[in-house]
């Protein structure tokens, strides 16, 4: 038989009064990082941070999940690509692009289609990377941690995370799973949408030495990206990057060389390697060119995660810690071998000149760190 627990009324009045006083607190804490009960002044601004894997997105991203007015999607093309993994990457064009469409008006009904019948918050892939989705309104307590996250915000339902997206300023979305502007010119013309493409590029040589620490991880994305072609294991990366980098060329003839006009001031791409060398001011110029202001807090975390030591370990090879930036940047200089240098340089020749990536003749001058092979490039922030 159960025991009744009786209602004790002073007990009722304490735990009201702390509550209100936890939550008093918290939105005066909170107010610096994400305003309690807020509405956006303005047009809300869409932002696609478009990108491929292994080239610094996650940190980028974060550089704007972090940010009091940004709410934040890392990868949700992953549902699509998962769901249905045995089609190529050109059939899953048109099925990522219409989930952009509703994500962008914070309409999450559209991951019906990707997640089961009892959704929520933690059915996202990536969710806990969206500081959004781990604060208030979206969950009942601020997390400071992934772990933490998990605990106390797994449970909210896609209504709750529709009313928290419409209540931010910007709106930004990473996603590695495009190779070409096209499919996404239909978003661009909607007049509904207001979207910046933010392209993240990274020196390739650099992009194969984090992709073999990543093997197992990306192997289902590989034959997804090569439409599930018979390619050798041994020849799988070098036939990936050779995708990408193509990519790289296709994007660039579509937003630098022969623009539409619905994309002239709203594409810009930016290196790894740039923002590695020199972290605030590129991100006070990424920052500027979304609308977006940076604040003390937001100058001090970026310091902190760009400062740190060393290069990051394989474990840590899908997190955010505090690392050494331009040591991560630099660290395929002497541990990659030469004859893998040399393929990926023939292979990419034609991205790597037209993103200004110098190569390297020699495994000597390869190691010389002291030799700078990054092109500067004045016309890298100009946007058309």
């Amino acid at each position: 038989m159960c025991r009744q627990n009786r209602f004790n009324p002073k007990t009722a009045t304490t735990l009201i009064i702390v509550h209100g006083a936890a939550v008093v607190l918290l939105c005066s804490w909170f107010v610096h990082f994400g305003p309690c009960n807020f509405a956006p002044a303005g047009p809300k601004v869409h932002v696609l941070l478009l990108s491929s894997w292994r080239s610094g997105s996650s940190f980028l991203g974060q550089v704007f999940s972090q940010h009091p007015s940004v709410f934040y999607l890392s990868e949700p093309a992953w549902h699509v690509w998962t769901k249905k993994w045995t089609s190529g990457a050109q059939a899953h064009r048109i099925a990522v692009r219409d989930l952009l469409r509703h994500l962008y008006r914070c309409d999450f009904s559209v991951m019906g289609s990707y997640l089961p019948e009892k959704r929520s918050v933690s059915s996202m892939f990536m969710w806990t990377h969206s500081r959004a989705l781990c604060s208030p309104p979206a969950c009942p307590l601020t997390a400071t941690n992934d772990t933490q996250c998990r605990q106390i915000c797994h449970a909210q339902d896609m209504k709750k995370v529709e009313e928290t997206c419409r209540g931010y300023s910007h709106l930004v979305i990473k996603e590695v799973r495009f190779f070409e502007l096209e499919s996404l010119y239909p978003l661009l013309q909607d007049p509904n949408l207001n979207i910046h493409i933010i392209h993240l590029v990274r020196d390739p040589r650099a992009v194969i030495r984090s992709r073999e620490e990543s093997a197992k991880v990306l192997r289902r994305d590989n034959a997804i990206i090569l439409e599930h072609r018979n390619v050798p294991a041994a020849e799988n990366n070098y036939e990936v990057m050779q995708e990408i980098c193509r990519s790289h060329i296709r994007i660039n003839e579509r937003a630098i060389l022969k623009p539409p006009p619905f994309l002239e001031g709203r594409y810009k791409r930016i290196r790894y390697e740039d923002v590695a060398r020199n972290p605030l001011k590129e991100m006070n110029d990424i920052y500027k060119f979304v609308g977006l202001k940076m604040t003390k807090q937001m100058e001090e975390w970026i310091y902190k995660v760009t400062h740190g030591k060393g290069k990051g370990s394989k474990k840590e090879a899908f997190q955010i810690t505090s690392r050494n930036a331009n040591e991560v940047s630099q660290a395929w200089r002497t541990v990659l071998q030469h004859s893998k240098v040399k393929r990926i340089q023939e292979l990419c020749k034609g991205a790597m000149s037209l993103l200004g990536y110098r190569t390297v003749d020699s495994e000597k001058e390869q190691k010389r760190l002291d030799i700078d092979l990054l092109v500067p490039l004045e016309f890298r922030w100009g946007s058309t």
